[in-house]
């Protein structure tokens, strides 16, 4: 491993300590070092956390009166226009993701990732007390449960 302040090929001078990885500025390294440290930005509304600054004020937009596009059918309200867009295919039934394996069809993107776990067997989400996984994070919500009660 190259020595802190020490010039790479590539102009990265600052090493994580965790990892292999270098980055040219201490800002970057100091961003980075969050994927080993966990997610220090939380929102006082909902206690969700994130690893950046950026996705907690998006995030935040949600809680607000942010919500300036608007759903025509229903008057439902959302942050980001990509989301209304998302949206409205539960009006027009409309979905463009569709599966390479089984074929099945889905409204947005972030579902058809998550049917993909159904062919891959990944399980990303793990339970801390008995270390089960699985593939979706509201399932593994719901197993906890079995711990807490």
């Amino acid at each position: 491993m190259t020595e802190p302040g020490s010039l790479t090929d590539d102009g990265k001078r600052y090493p994580c300590d965790e990892c292999d990885q270098m980055f040219e500025s201490k800002s970057h390294l100091a961003r980075h070092i969050r994927v080993h440290t966990g997610k220090p930005y939380r929102c006082d509304v909902c206690g969700e956390t994130f690893k950046q600054r950026a996705h907690l004020a998006g995030h935040s937009r949600g809680h607000t009166k942010g919500k300036r596009y608007k759903c025509d059918v229903c008057g439902q309200s959302f942050t980001r226009s990509y989301h209304l867009i998302e949206h409205v295919r539960v009006h027009t039934g409309e979905k463009p993701y569709h599966c390479g394996v089984c074929k099945q069809s889905f409204s947005q993107r972030s579902n058809l990732a998550i049917h993909t776990r159904v062919h891959t067997g990944e399980n990303p989400y793990q339970c801390g007390v008995c270390k089960r996984s699985f593939s979706r994070k509201g399932s593994l919500a719901k197993h906890t449960r079995v711990h807490t009660r």
